[in-house]
């Protein structure tokens, strides 16, 4: 296109400028004709030639390339010489003919034909995609190697290796693999190994970071100097430019203007070509730099779990920090070429005006920096407080999101959003602060070049030194160029100041000694032994030291044997997890020997962590697919019912945290992960408590005692009814082992630990033989199938089949133009738009009040004397104050607009994320809203208004400019027409490519920051299985990907500023030309030169416009993902205000449900097929049923987590489904299987909404055998409560959730499996608190231990959505074919063996 358009321009021009000979003259020169004529040729060849050359492999005719090359060769020999000869005044020989004004005009086209002239290698290549094969629709595009890494000097340098992307990006919608990889030196795996290598031989990060990237800085330094100098050439000779166009005489000398031209020309294009060279290297360090630092960051971060850092601070270092020394890299260079600049400025007034304006131009230059001072002193400050407001609230946002499904269930959301709304309220503030700093140092931007030059030429008044309107004007061109690094020092200073506590921060982070002691694998030895304790102490690490003291105290030394079953018992808190964390190495060692496993290990720890992926990627782990061993292990784990169930079978997907599952299925999952790793010795951290009576025996027989009867197993336990079948059993109290021994000798001792807690076991088995009519069913054997397994949790929909499918699970994202609604949207936030009009108006009163005192000084030195030097300067300065007033005017207003813009667009996004149903987190992604709440809010908070508005005010200018060079010719007004259309092309040609690497820039962002957080939680996990590496590849792919986007997003931005700033310099170059070639009285020559001085900032400022209008699309699309989320479906109302239930309900808890329909969407089957039952007030009704069965969907609907499709649920016979969620949520209590504590105090996890008293809430922890563990802290209730609650063991996390719940006091209780994580003796204890406070409520438990439910009243059992079974317990156990006889039978037999010994001993 742009070769064909060439030859066409070139024809044109030949044509004209013969008529113009014909016309003057009355003469047509053979020259003229035979060029005219040749070029008409050569363009009807190249047009007939286009198609052939695009869609195949051949270049363009060789006769065509020839004739571009020949005219080259001649047309800038004969130039060159004409230029010699006329600037040195000699006599120079030339067989060429002399060449005239078209030939300096056609020359930039012919340098454009010769380049185009041979495909480069990227061309041929990739010529194939043009019309893409199916085939290849899944590939990348590109080689191994990518396109840039192929691409010759000249493709690199126009960016025409991106060529094949745009075409493509034309035809389809983009993908990742249509993007090529990018160079080796800056994937994360090469640029993350140079730095670690460099930071183990410096002595810090900074250190290491220059050593890497020192040789492309240094090459980018070139660059930006080259930039530098070619940019002040413009300033440099636009005096001697004006003084032509004041001083020539009709027709003579008009070659000279047209060197001076050509100079310019020239000194515009290496501007441009370097300009955009040193802006895409910064990018490419930048890429290479952020992804070793993720890199470096994600390594320590899994290295160990407990480095004091909670998962919100670590997204801020990757999301932020990292970002933010990336970003430098743009910044780098002004540290030096501020000075320069600066330099080469003051030579150009000193040629000018001599040394006393010189000086007097810096002095006012270095008080515009001194004045900037303080403001960048403020903004440093400002700045640390918004990341200190930022880091806060993304951390509550995260907890937030863990926790939403327990918010919800308690009603707690609105005060939690209240929460997050104060913490964004405090940011706000700051960040306003920080906004009108910025407004403030806008104004100094603006208003500096008018300052300096009011100083300037007052002095040159003063002093009476001569002004003429070439020195006038080059001192303003000059002022226009110096403006930028003065505002660009606060800038810098401040990026500096950034960077530097982001480098200090990472330090901080990747520099700690590591607190988890690594323990080396060691190979299985020939002796037999599995594990070797050693005398030691272990303890977590507290950043108060004198709070720190040994968590688990190894009081002697014991050896494991291979092959032993070991079991570890003990009350909550006992120590029992800390101690298989001690032997995984995951807690520091403080003193004495360490603990050797010898062999490979597995773990799997009590709160189970489930990767997002499919459920085969999550039991295979990493390891290589056996699939009969695959298929024993799905068997032995229960798994294969559930696998039958769901749609993918084992290739479903599953949530993040595996959300989608439930309790029962999470921990089978884990355990079928270590079973199937083939490992030596295993870990299980209370693998049966999720689990009921049938699925707990059939794991424990299936796995324990038969995939892994050779392997060494210690398993902690609350069920001491798996004690006896262990060849080991160490009984925990206080952090030591207190006994060790067989189960029988253990036994055997009346006053051991082990006997107690037995006593307790034995008391809960009283309470289900006191119901068996004989005891005969306690020695029936019963067959255990797969079909027989059950489990009583709270379940999601996921249970019902339809788990969702890997396709499914990408983020999905509008295409297309970013629509007009969301620009119409983020510029009517504020105010109703009403704002934005005076802001307009205020530029364009800058620029009209800037361009007329520019224009009045040029013309008052024009003529000496013309007017009195004091009205000169008085208006001049008038004019230029009063446009600095209109800009600190539109600065003000600017800032109060984004202030409040981003504020509603972040509350109608989180207030629609709090409002959504529990659903819509089940299948997204904590990482998505994250990166909303971070990432696009800080967009928006301080970038995009100002590209909107630089985009506003930019175009005002180029229009202004457009006017202005108008006035001198009215061909200047149809070139501009001209060149504005092929831009516009161009910029669209360029948008739907680069709107669609925008969009993937958001969406690769999210995976890193989800693998992350994962990785992160699990990390205990994956260095048991020593995984790291898997991991650490993971993460590399990602960041490999997500700088894939980036890499190419910038690469565009710059192919198009390449071509947009080629043609603004030909406009510029033919308008200079135009001015040459115009009569002396036809021009003004105060009004040609004022427009030749914009007309050097008109490449800068049409590349400003285009960059922005692509940008701000680019940006708009953070608004546009926030936009998503402010329009989430929400659930029902929180409060009804004409169907408010009385202050006092429920009062009875009478619980009707009345054919009862409930599905989860209208696609899926029925789960709750007509239900009709009641559960009267005051009672404890159990629910029991199989996986599927519809208990947990009962419990939902009851507090309308998904509502009913039929029917009604009545409480105290007030129809549920027709009041507030609020109203309803409220009143009823529940306590879900999962234990949640939030990151604070203990007494803000109890009592979340303040409440209670410190009396009331001290009586439930009593109640709740809590005291103890809260007075081992001597903050008591303010003692803290680490993030997810880690400080905590689980049973102790149950005991709060269960007094958090008694503190309530509410009629209507759900318990769900509340106790499974606590031991049998403080269960016991537990089961009578609940019985004696829940005396008069209405008491709905899910359990799975019998003794449970087995004292309640009435027994409901679920199966396929019907009701089964509903009676109680008694009755149901009468008869010995009922589902819950069969639950019974399986506990009392699972119980018996070890009943027996204890009655023996």
């Amino acid at each position: 296109m742009v070769t064909v358009l060439s030859n066409v321009i070139i024809s044109i021009v030949y044509l004209d400028f013969g008529l113009y000979e014909y016309w003057n003259h009355r003469i047509i020169t053979i020259k003229s004709v035979f060029l005219f004529m040749t070029w008409v040729l050569a363009t009807l060849v190249a047009v007939l030639s286009k198609n052939r050359t695009l869609s195949g492999n051949k270049s363009w005719p060789l006769i065509l390339i020839l004739w571009w090359v020949f005219f080259f060769i001649v047309d800038s020999v004969s130039i060159t010489i004409y230029t010699i000869t006329h600037l040195k005044s000699i006599d120079f020989p030339s067989p060429f003919p002399e060449p005239n004004i078209v030939d300096f005009a056609s020359f930039p086209f012919t340098i454009l034909l010769c380049f185009n002239a041979f495909p480069t290698s990227c061309t041929r290549k990739h010529s194939d995609i043009v019309e893409p094969l199916l085939q290849k629709e899944n590939e990348s595009s590109l080689g191994d190697d990518g396109a840039f890494t192929n691409a010759g000097i000249w493709s690199q340098l126009t960016f025409q290796w991106l060529n094949p992307i745009f075409k493509r990006g034309r035809v389809q919608k983009l993908e990742l693999p249509h993007i090529p990889p990018i160079p080796q030196s800056e994937t994360a795996e090469n640029a993350s190994l140079l730095l670690e290598e460099l930071l183990r031989k410096a002595s810090s990060l900074p250190k290491a970071i220059a050593c890497a990237i020192w040789k492309p800085l240094f090459m980018n330094a070139a660059l930006a100097g080259v930039n530098t100098i070619a940019s002040y050439t413009g300033p440099l000779l636009i005096t001697n430019f004006v003084s032509f166009l004041l001083g020539k005489e009709e027709d003579s000398g008009t070659h000279y203007g047209l060197i001076l031209a050509f100079i310019f020309f020239s000194a515009k294009t290496v501007e441009s070509l370097t300009q955009r060279q040193w802006y895409f290297g910064a990018q490419r360090i930048g890429i290479r730099l952020r992804a070793a630092l993720m890199v470096l960051i994600y390594k320590k971060s899994i290295s160990t779990m407990y480095v004091g850092l909670s998962n919100g601070k670590i997204i801020n270092l990757i999301n932020v920090d990292a970002e933010r020394i990336g970003d430098f890299c743009w910044h780098i260079h002004g540290v030096w070429l501020l000075p320069v600049q600066v330099i080469l400025a003051l030579i150009i007034l000193y040629r000018n005006l001599g040394a006393a304006p010189s000086f007097a131009a810096l002095f006012a230059t270095l008080l515009v920096m001194v004045c900037n001072t303080p403001l960048v002193k403020m903004q440093k400050r400002l700045h640390s407080k918004i990341m200190e407001a930022k880091d806060s609230r993304i951390k509550v946002t995260v907890e937030t999101l863990k926790c939403m499904r327990i918010l919800k269930l308690h009603s707690w959301e609105p005060s939690f959003l209240k929460k997050l709304l104060h913490l964004r309220e405090t940011e706000r503030s700051w960040l306003k602060k920080y906004l009108y700093s910025c407004s403030a140092v806008a104004f100094l931007f603006w208003a500096s070049p008018t300052f300096v030059s009011v100083v300037t030429f007052g002095v040159c008044i003063v002093l009476k030194m001569p002004l003429t309107a070439g020195t006038v004007l080059s001192a303003l061109a000059t002022f226009r160029i110096l403006h930028e690094p003065i505002y660009n020092l606060p800038e810098l200073i401040s990026m500096i100041a950034q960077t530097k506590v982001s480098v200090e921060r990472i330090q901080d982070f990747i520099g700690e000694e590591d607190q988890k002691k690594l323990i080396h694998d060691h190979p299985s030895n020939a002796l037999n032994i599995a594990i070797e304790f050693d005398i030691g102490e272990y303890a977590w690490e507290t950043s108060e030291e004198k709070l720190r003291r040994p968590t688990i105290k190894i009081l002697e030394k014991m050896k494991i044997m291979k092959g032993h079953k070991v079991a570890v018992c003990g009350p909550v808190g006992s120590g029992k997890s800390s101690l298989l964390s001690s032997i995984l190495g995951e807690i520091p060692r403080i003193s004495g020997g360490g603990i050797t496993v010898y062999g490979r290990k597995a773990y799997v720890p009590q709160t189970a962590w489930i990767q997002t992926g499919t459920i085969r990627e999550n039991v295979l782990f990493g390891k290589e697919m056996n699939k009969a061993y695959y298929e024993d292990v799905l068997e032995a784990s229960a798994l294969n019912q559930d696998i039958k169930i769901w749609q993918d079978r084992d290739l479903s997907l599953v949530g993040e945290r595996g959300m989608n599952l439930s309790g029962g299925q999470k921990q089978r999952i884990q355990l079928a992960r270590a079973v199937y790793s083939h490992a030596d010795v295993f870990f299980l951290d209370d693998p049966f408590s999720a689990v009921d009576a049938h699925t707990g025996t059939y794991l424990f027989k299936m796995c324990l005692m038969q995939l892994l009867s050779q392997k060494t197993v210690i398993y902690a336990t609350h069920q001491v009814e798996f004690l006896d079948a262990s060849d080991l059993v160490l009984v925990m109290k206080e952090g030591r082992i207190v006994q060790s021994g067989r189960y029988e000798d253990l036994m055997a001792d009346s006053n051991g630990e082990l006997v107690r807690q037995m006593a307790a076991h034995r008391k809960s088995l009283n309470q289900v033989n006191l119901l068996q009519d004989d005891n005969t069913l306690t020695a029936r054997s019963h067959e255990i199938n797969q079909i027989e397994v059950a489990e009583e949790n709270f379940e999601g929909p996921i249970n019902n089949g339809k788990l969702k499918a890997r396709t499914e699970e990408e983020e999905e994202t509008d295409t297309g133009r970013v629509k007009w609604s969301v620009y119409s949207t983020f510029v009517t936030s504020a105010y109703k738009g009403a704002l934005v009009p005076v802001i307009l108006l205020c530029q364009v009163l800058f620029q009209g009040l800037q361009m007329g005192s520019n224009y009045w000084i040029a013309w008052a030195t024009e003529v000496e004397g013309r007017v009195s030097r004091k009205h000169m300067i008085g208006i001049f300065i008038l004019m230029s104050g009063g446009s600095s007033i209109f800009i600190l005017g539109r600065a003000v207003l600017l800032s109060t607009i984004a202030v409040e813009t981003a504020q509603r667009l972040f509350c109608g996004m989180i207030t629609s994320v709090f409002r959504a149903p529990i659903s819509f987190f089940d299948h997204t992604p904590s990482s998505r809203i994250l990166s909303r709440s971070s990432t696009d809010q800080s967009t928006v908070d301080t970038d995009i208004p100002y590209r909107l508005a630089g985009l506003a005010f930019a175009l005002i200018q180029l229009l202004s400019i457009i006017i202005l060079m108008s006035q001198v010719s009215w061909l200047v007004f149809v070139l501009f027409l001209a060149i504005i259309a092929i831009s516009l092309w161009y910029q669209d040609y360029y948008i739907t490519t680069a709107r669609e690497l925008a969009r993937m820039v958001g969406i690769r962002k999210a995976p890193i920051l989800h693998h992350f957080s994962e990785s992160v939680s699990g990390a205990a996990t994956i260095h048991c299985f020593n995984q790291e590496e898997r991991f650490v590849t993971r993460i590399l792919s990602l960041i490999d990907d997500y700088s894939r986007i980036t890499f190419h997003n910038s690469a565009t931005m710059e192919w198009l500023c390449v071509r947009i700033n080629f043609l603004f310099n030909l406009v510029f170059f033919l308008v200079l030309i135009i001015l040459v070639s115009l009569a002396r009285s036809a021009i003004d020559p105060s009004l040609a030169g004022l427009a030749a001085t914009y007309g050097l900032n008109l490449n800068v400022l049409q590349a400003w416009v285009i960059w922005n209008l692509c940008n701000v699309e680019n940006k708009m699309i953070s608004v546009e993902r926030i936009l998503q989320f402010t329009n989430i479906p929400s659930e029902a109302p929180l409060v009804i205000e004409d169907h408010r239930p009385k202050p006092e309900w429920p009062t009875d808890g009478r619980i009707e449900l009345e054919n009862l329909h409930v599905q989860y969407n209208p696609a899926l089957p029925m789960v709750l097929k007509g239900i009709t039952c009641t559960f009267p007030g005051e009672k404890k009704i159990g629910v029991v049923g199989r996986t599927g069965s519809g208990k947990s969907t009962l419990i939902q609907a009851l507090f309308r987590v998904v509502e009913p499709s039929g029917g009604r649920i009545l409480i105290d016979g007030v129809d549920i489904c027709k009041i507030g969620l609020q109203d309803l949520r409220s009143r009823l209590g529940i306590i879900p299987q999962d234990p949640t504590l939030f990151q604070g105090t203990v007494r803000s996890n109890l009592d979340p909404l303040q409440e209670h008293s410190d009396q009331e809430i001290w009586e439930v922890i009593n109640k709740c055998h809590l005291a103890e563990i809260v007075k081992q802290d001597q903050r008591l209730l303010d003692a803290p409560v680490a993030e997810d609650g880690e400080n905590w063991s689980v049973g102790q996390r149950q005991l709060v959730c269960l007094a958090r719940v008694l503190l309530k006091k509410r009629r209507v209780l759900v318990l769900d499996e509340a106790t499974a994580s606590i031991d049998t003796a403080t269960d016991n204890l537990i089961q009578e608190t609940i019985r004696e406070e829940t005396k008069g409520c209405t008491v709905i438990t899910v359990a799975h231990r019998i003794p449970t439910v087995i004292d309640n009243e009435l027994v409901l059992v679920l199966d396929e959505g019907n009701i089964v079974e509903y009676d109680s317990p008694a009755q149901l156990l009468k008869v010995k074919s009922s589902s819950f006889s069969k639950l019974v039978a399986e506990f009392l037999r699972r119980s018996s063996k070890s009943n027996c010994r204890r009655d023996i001993s």
